[in-house]
């Protein structure tokens, strides 16, 4: 059932990293200079290496308001047609959707990162005088044929073409390469440190005799795969869907197919970076269909797929994600931001920070502002709008608002919010991720061993895998093993004690507390466990590492065991949360309890909707 919002539930212990702010003056902190929005020539995150994603500066303003920090509202500074709160996908979008009902309005964008794009974010590496490009978030379309038509339109309006990826990915080449999945077992489980390539392309008794599970649990894994065996006889296709979608994949390999505890742990953690929970957690019948690197065994001949992504492949990937995505939004809202005119010269032009916030234009994206305070003007007829920006409060006036922002931080900016709505927005506990990106000088080791993706049973990082095989316009992938490549390697924080939503607050403050050294130590000490066998010397070969920390990730999936059954939409926390409030409308992949671009578009239409209807 949703709760009352606690402050211990949105800052998650990080009253340590507050107090000092809250007792300390912002000026100090942050600087004095809040006269000047306009961002220098040389001004280009992309290329800032290090933390990254949450980065700092860009959450502890918010947290001190959490803590009870305020800022009086002042004197009106600037006066819109329409503020957004939030400059990720779902905001630039509102502002999209906005400006083509009213191509005349003065519409300000406010962004409390020092880069637009929420999650989907670019990192860019120099390698050898090459530019790398990678994705810091939201990797790709996925499904893009299960889009709304909303969502579909829009990406044909800023110049997306997703059929055009049938020929920009690559989808051969590891293949070809004979490149698979491997496994490195842990010490603490399976009593060495191994890698184990082949999952998925040998014969799984072959895969299992390289493997150091005790001889039982190498036969529990070669007949939970091959064993043509029903293990739920004499049920119903509905009977059996029912079952395995209130018990955990965990549950059913121990109780139905009854394999051996190391087969459990072997499998554990395996969703991590997907789920972002135990398998114990993970309801059986998700992962049919789920075919990471040769599937999941035990369920094959059991309930028969009818259903999934079928013909269309995982392939609508630009090489910094969905970044591009929100570079092409830019396009299209301040044109002179992003030169050129296609989806494929999108990708190697640089964006020009120094105009998103032009004194005059209509549109203006400020970054660097964390918005404070929403409320109502007395006569309800406007909204102010109080944001930080370099220690200093500034207030606008706008006509409308959409908050754009995660929806844990709305009931504090919008104080005024029916407390059922508090409620209701409170109850997404958006899930802490960490996409880290390593930029070695080539990966001549993966080929040498055979692998794309290893994956680690029990370590600080849960993979590692070899960037998407993509070339689009001028930008061309280092498809030989003798050139550059960004690896990427996901780290959700994973607690064998606590379960449920609470994992992901215990998870918030265990990322906002690890400094980079611990990311760099485990990136380091994994690679060299599962390459060193090929040459590979980690201090030799990685030339970067840039740590993609998001805190507040993933959006809250509402698909696992603890959810409880809800009579209709209405009945749902994240509706009740995302109904509008008078000139306030709300737009996120919050609002939707999806964390993809599809919902996030599609939400942010339906909150523009609202908006011109009040």
């Amino acid at each position: 059932m949703p709760r009352k919002i606690t402050r211990r539930d949105f800052l998650n212990g990080t009253s340590v990293a507050i107090g000092a702010l809250v007792l300390s003056p912002w000026t100090e902190i942050f600087g004095t200079d809040a006269s000047k929005f306009a961002l220098g020539a040389d001004y280009y995150p992309p290329a800032k290496t290090g933390l990254r994603g949450s980065h700092d500066g860009s959450w502890e303003t918010m947290h001190a308001r959490v803590s009870g920090a305020t800022w009086p509202i002042g004197t009106i500074e600037e006066d819109y047609e329409l503020v957004v709160v939030g400059g990720g996908i779902s905001g630039l979008s509102a502002a999209h959707f906005y400006r083509r009902e009213n191509p005349a309005a003065r519409i300000l964008i406010l962004d409390n990162h020092d880069d637009f794009g929420g999650h989907a974010k670019r990192n860019e590496f120099q390698v050898d005088g090459r530019t790398r490009i990678t994705y810091g978030g939201t990797e790709s379309i996925d499904t893009p044929s299960n889009y709304t038509d909303v969502a579909k339109d829009l990406l044909r309006d800023i110049g997306i073409d997703v059929q055009k990826f049938y020929e920009y990915f690559n989808q051969n080449l590891y293949d070809e390469m004979g490149l698979s999945y491997a496994i490195a077992f842990d010490q603490e489980t399976y009593g060495t440190r191994k890698l184990v390539t082949g999952y998925g392309r040998l014969p799984w008794k072959d895969f299992a005799a390289q493997t150091p599970l005790k001889p039982a649990a190498r036969e529990d894994l070669v007949r939970a795969f091959t064993d043509e065996r029903d293990y739920l006889p004499g049920m119903s296709r509905d009977e059996k869907i029912a079952l395995l979608s209130k018990i955990s994949y965990r549950s059913y390999l121990r109780d139905y197919v009854k394999v051996d505890e190391q087969v459990l742990e072997m499998y554990q953690r395996w969703g991590m970076s997907y789920w972002c929970v135990g398998m114990d957690e993970v309801p059986a019948i998700s992962i049919l269909g789920y075919a990471d690197g040769g599937g999941m065994p035990g369920l094959q001949y059991t309930v028969q797929q009818t259903s999934g992504r079928g013909s269309e492949p995982y392939i609508f990937h630009f090489p910094d994600g969905n970044a591009s995505v929100a570079r092409l939004l830019v396009r299209s809202l301040i044109p002179e931001a992003l030169p050129g005119s296609t989806m494929e010269d999108s990708v190697t032009a640089r964006i020009s920070y120094s105009v998103l916030d032009q004194e005059g234009a209509l549109l203006r994206i400020r970054l660097n502002s964390t918005v404070v305070n929403v409320a109502h003007t007395p006569d309800t007829k406007a909204v102010n709008v109080t944001y930080v920006h370099s220690g200093d409060a500034h207030t606008v006036r706008a006509k409308k608002c959409i908050m754009a922002c995660y929806n844990s931080a709305i009931p504090y900016i919008c104080s005024d919010l029916p407390e059922q709505q508090k409620k209701g927005l409170a109850y997404n506990v958006k899930v802490p991720i960490t996409y880290t990106k390593v930029m070695v000088r080539n990966w001549q080791a993966f080929a040498d061993l055979g692998i794309r993706f290893v994956y680690y049973t029990r370590d600080f990082y849960k993979q590692v895998e070899l960037d998407y095989p993509v070339s689009i316009g001028d930008y061309r992938f280092g498809a030989d093993p003798d050139q550059p490549m960004a690896l990427h390697m996901c780290y959700v924080p994973y607690f064998d004690d606590i379960h449920g939503p609470e994992q992901w607050r215990a998870g918030r403050r265990t990322l906002l507390e690890t400094p980079f050294s611990t990311f760099e130590y485990h990136v380091r000490d994994q690679l060299d466990q599962a390459l060193s066998g090929a040459g590979f010397d980690a201090d030799k070969d990685i030339t970067a590492i840039t740590v993609n920390r998001w805190a507040h990730g993933y959006s809250y999936n509402p698909d696992l065991l603890w959810e409880p059954t809800y009579a209709s939409d209405s009945d749902k926390p994240w509706v009740k949360g995302r109904q509008p409030f008078g000139r306030i409308s709300i737009a996120n992949s919050d609002a939707g309890a999806s964390a993809d671009t599809n919902t996030a578009i599609t939400q942010s239409y339906r909150a523009v909707q609202e908006a011109l209807a009040n």
